[in-house]
């Protein structure tokens, strides 16, 4: 039978040092060892263990050497190490965990304090695991109502993109602009409830239409579903209310002002915008300058006045993020018409 425990990777160069570690870790983990630098560097990239405790003086390649190695290979750079090392002095700590080591334990060590240790570590690992597997559960629903909704092309990146710079720029923190970079992704996941003649139809909707794409809004917040706090809850609040306007003329609650969540008056902006610069099977791209008359008009009706005016001052970051993911069928040349600003 296959062992389904977590991998550690036991490095030291004293058979009486890893053979405690072993005593003391085997009840819990599957243990790999190995005596030897190099072989550890080896056994790093082919095993993928979820953490390595890593002596520090042994001959040819020394502790730091090797942990140095890991942290440099993309292959091996996030396995959290512990060095366990007879080296006890301040110095000696501060380098290791100047080198990225996540802990450092001296010898001659408490078992409980090391099974403690490893314990702290191997959750932090998973807690990143669940945070990056949940990311990519966000995106992939954000990319499957793309594919519903396929005339789109690189929208959800770049709008995205530009959320997390309007976000930055009005002051959130790097996290919380990383979270509505995320979030933003999924604003339009409800079209996957809007049936195709509806999502695709080439030409304008009729007003029965209308109603049922304006659900995608409120379908894409079920999608979600309801939680306490997080990415999720953000997700679903952008979903739900990203076509309110700051007028109350928008749906599907008629927020106005400041009622609307302010996440969803940056995604509500910077989609806008990205739509209007983009081609459409129904328009060509609007030029820059053209998109920014209009949010000029809207400024105090569709959209936060504030948010208008810093939108206007990130503009060069924001175009420079349109450049970089530009749809295949824009023709590069004429991308240099679209992006002169003009801040009057």
């Amino acid at each position: 039978m296959q062992d389904s425990r977590q991998t550690l990777l036991l490095v030291d160069d004293e058979p009486t040092n890893l053979q405690v570690l072993r005593h003391t870790l085997q009840d819990d983990y599957r243990l790999l060892a190995t005596k030897d630098g190099a072989k550890a560097l080896d056994l790093a990239r082919i095993e993928q263990p979820e953490l390595i405790l890593l002596d520090v003086m042994m001959p040819d390649l020394d502790g730091y050497d090797v942990c140095r190695r890991l942290k440099h290979d993309p292959l091996t750079a996030r396995i959290p190490v512990i060095f366990v090392t007879a080296l006890n002095d301040a110095a000696n700590e501060e380098h290791g965990l100047a080198l990225g080591a996540v802990d450092y334990i001296t010898k001659p060590f408490n078992p409980s304090i090391v099974k403690a240790r490893v314990r702290t570590h191997l959750s932090l690992v998973q807690a990143e695991t669940l945070r990056e597997t949940r990311l990519q559960i966000v995106q992939r629903l954000g990319t499957a109502a793309e594919f519903k909704d396929n005339e789109t092309g690189q929208h959800v990146i770049r709008m995205s993109h530009y959320a997390k710079v309007l976000a930055l720029a009005v002051g959130y923190s790097e996290t919380a602009a990383d979270e509505l970079l995320h979030a933003a992704a999924m604003h339009d996941v409800g079209k996957i409830g809007i049936p195709d003649a509806i999502l695709q139809k080439p030409g304008r909707l009729t007003e029965a239409e209308w109603a049922v794409m304006r659900r995608h809004t409120e379908i894409g917040a079920q999608i979600i579903g309801e939680h306490p706090s997080g990415l999720l809850r953000l997700a679903a609040s952008i979903a739900l209310n990203h076509h309110e306007k700051w007028d109350g003329s928008g749906y599907p609650n008629g927020l106005a002002g400041e009622d609307i969540p302010h996440a969803a008056r940056i995604v509500s902006l910077v989609d806008v915008f990205d739509a209007l610069t983009s081609v459409r099977p129904y328009k060509p791209a609007w030029l820059v300058e053209e998109a920014l008359a209009l949010i000029r008009r809207e400024s105090g009706r569709h959209f936060d006045p504030e948010l208008v005016h810093i939108f206007i001052d990130c503009l060069p970051e924001i175009l420079r993020i349109r450049e970089r993911w530009i749809d295949p069928e824009e023709i590069p040349a004429s991308l240099a018409n679209r992006t002169t600003a003009v801040h009057s």
